[in-house]
């Protein structure tokens, strides 16, 4: 341990010291064990390692829930992103942690961002609403949080601008996954009202690194976080590769609406290619890449029968496994203020609701949707949908 604390920043070393972790906590008790499965971050056996980054995982960011620890952990994991030992490859420490081996410099980065992103959510309920995760009832459900739970969420918020300080190197990292991982950290960062002024620089940065970039998956991940920043991704959207091309048009696109648009649809009508553009999820993107689209396709129409032919078409093709995530978005945005029996449905509503009858029985299209069908104040069954036709 002497060894380990002589080599750490004095920014490390001074969190270390300073912090009361007994009287902070985690997923599953005091914190007061937290400083050493840090300093074992740096540790030269890459076993223990790997052991520390999955106490980060599962006491200190459990299933995304923040702690009071998590804001202090956060702050000594951004102090040693530059540590030697940041270039040591090691293995995942769970069973389902079956990809390639990784670097530790990327697997931290990665980890901070998933500190964001649990930061970032319920600031922007536009923003939220356009996750692939997203679900109207959600918005009905009170705030139950208590007061620690509520001080977690403050502190991690307030550390973005220090945590974005020591990301922002790293953007410019000549290792592909090291800037993927960096890349996926900054964008939720940069989502914080007090760091907008941030973006600018981050954009040109990213802008100069575009045009040496030849891989799909970085150049996709460049145009998904300029579209998600709000900026200008109109050149982006005539790309020749039709990922960089979708991606540059996920955000809340302020140019070339239209086009935009056109380039999601696109990309439904061909969901199977679309999904396997990205056979490791880009940072920041869970589920099938489809999904994001659709949400992504549904926020950007200023209404539904703009995208009435391709959304019909997805319902009717009837895959029931994924109905959730699919045909509810899709429902809701149909009827986006709820059914009301004094006007008539729409053609396109209409046709929709024939889609859901007509697969309902072999996919269960309406019962697997029951969820969505009430939030849209519509029956939540086949009879019941069928009677308004």
């Amino acid at each position: 341990m002497t060894r380990v604390l002589s080599g750490l920043p004095a920014a490390a070393r001074d969190l270390l010291s300073e912090t009361d972790w007994a009287s902070h906590r985690h997923a599953y008790g005091s914190g007061e064990d937290i400083p050493v499965s840090l300093c074992s971050l740096v540790d030269e056996d890459p076993e223990v390692r790997s052991e520390a980054l999955a106490a980060l995982d599962m006491s200190v960011l459990h299933q995304g829930s923040l702690y009071t620890v998590t804001a202090p952990a956060a702050l000594f994991v951004a102090a040693i992103l530059d540590h030697p030992m940041g270039l040591a490859e090691h293995e995942g420490h769970f069973p389902w942690d079956d990809g390639p081996p990784r670097s530790l410099r990327a697997a931290l980065l990665g980890w901070l961002g998933q500190v964001a992103e649990s930061a970032a959510y319920g600031e922007d309920p536009a923003r939220d609403r356009a996750h692939w995760e997203w679900q109207p009832w959600h918005e009905d459900t009170p705030d139950e949080r208590d007061a620690d739970e509520l001080a977690a969420l403050q502190a991690c918020r307030d550390i973005r601008p220090a945590l974005y300080d020591a990301v922002e190197p790293f953007l410019s990292s000549t290792d592909p996954h090291v800037c993927e991982t960096a890349l996926g950290a900054a964008i939720p960062l940069l989502f914080a009202q007090d760091l907008a002024d941030r973006i600018p620089r981050a954009a040109t940065l990213l802008r100069a690194r575009l045009g040496t970039m030849t891989g799909r998956r970085e150049r996709a991940a460049v145009a998904r976080a300029l579209s998600l920043w709000g900026m200008d991704t109109s050149d982006l959207l005539a790309d020749t590769d039709p990922a960089v091309r979708v991606c540059a048009a996920l955000g809340p696109v302020r140019v070339d609406r239209p086009r935009a648009l056109a380039v999601l649809l696109d990309a439904l009508r061909d969901a199977g290619t679309t999904d396997g553009w990205f056979p490791e999820p880009l940072c920041g993107v869970d589920g099938w890449f489809r999904f994001t689209v659709l949400r992504s396709a549904l926020d950007l129409a200023a209404s539904f029968e703009e995208v009435a032919p391709v959304a019909i078409a997805l319902v009717a093709a009837g895959n029931g496994s994924v109905v959730d995530n699919e045909c509810g978005p899709i429902l809701f945005r149909a009827f986006p203020g709820g059914y009301d029996s004094a006007h008539s449905l729409t053609s396109a509503q209409r046709a929709l609701l024939r889609a859901f009858v007509g697969t309902d029985e072999a996919t269960g299209s309406i019962r697997g949707n029951w969820l969505w069908f009430r939030a849209a104040r519509l029956p939540e069954d086949r009879a019941g949908i069928a009677a308004l036709l």
